[in-house]
């Protein structure tokens, strides 16, 4: 659970390589994990899960708002989805330092 959670915090300088890496070690280390790592793995995959249905929903929005850009609102789209992204990033990099200092801690998730 560890190494996940330092995959994830490295995942904004790695254009979120290191967060594809990461859910994948949490998928793999599940079934044998103990009780408390095994909390903290399916908080990694469900926070995985949640910024990256996001991030799709983003990337629709920029697209339609590209495609859209001639008529005016497609700037105000493109301006939503780039905000959005970025207070997605934030949120995903923020709640996996909380989850490590949990971790660290030694409580569940």
């Amino acid at each position: 659970a560890f190494l996940v959670y330092v995959l994830f915090l490295l995942s904004i300088p790695s254009a979120a390589i290191f967060a594809l890496f990461g859910v994948i070690e949490a998928l793999a280390a599940r079934d044998g994990s103990g009780p408390q790592a095994r909390s903290h793995l399916d908080y990694q995959m469900r926070i995985w899960f949640q910024a990256f249905w996001w991030t799709v929903g983003f990337v629709i929005l920029a697209v339609v708002g590209a495609v859209t850009a001639f008529l005016g609102v497609g700037f105000i789209l493109l301006g939503i989805a780039c905000l959005g992204g970025f207070i997605l990033y934030l949120w995903f990099t923020v709640v996996s330092f909380f989850g490590l200092l949990r971790l660290i801690d030694n409580r569940p998730r």
